[in-house]
C-alpha cells in the first residue's frame, strides 16, 4: 500500500504567515491532514477553502488587534521572516526563546 501523507513543510515552533490574511504565529501542533469539524471547514468561503488531504498547523496566532489559536492549511502558510518576536500570551507555556530568536519547544519532564 502506498501513502499519500505528505511530509509536514513546516516545524514546531517555527513562526509562519498566513498567505492570506494579515496573521502569524507560532506552530504547537501539526495534523498530517484536516482533523476539525466539518462544521468549521464549511465556514470557510469556497473560493478560499483549502484542500483537506495536507497537513494543518495548530498556532499561537496574533494579529493586529488580538492573539487567538487558529487552525492554518499548509498551502495558506509562508515562513515569516520578519524576526518580531510574537506576543500571544501562551507562548511561555509551551516555548523557550532561543538566543538567535527562534522558539524551542519546552522539554516535559516524565516521572
Amino acid at each position: 500500500m502506498v501513502s499519500t501523507m505528505k511530509t509536514a513543510k513546516f516545524a514546531i515552533g517555527q513562526v509562519v504567515r498566513h498567505r492570506l490574511f494579515p496573521f502569524r504565529g507560532i506552530i504547537f501542533d501539526v495534523d498530517p491532514q484536516f482533523a476539525n469539524t466539518d462544521e468549521w471547514y464549511e465556514a470557510i468561503p469556497a473560493d478560499v477553502r483549502p484542500r483537506k488531504d495536507q497537513p494543518f498547523y495548530h498556532l499561537l496566532a496574533e494579529n493586529s488587534e488580538t492573539e487567538y489559536i487558529a487552525y492554518v492549511s499548509e498551502q495558506n502558510l509562508l515562513e515569516d521572516r520578519s524576526g518580531e518576536p510574537v506576543r500571544h500570551p501562551q507562548i511561555k507555556e509551551m516555548f523557550d526563546k532561543r538566543p538567535d530568536g527562534r522558539y524551542e519547544p519546552k522539554r516535559q519532564s516524565r516521572h
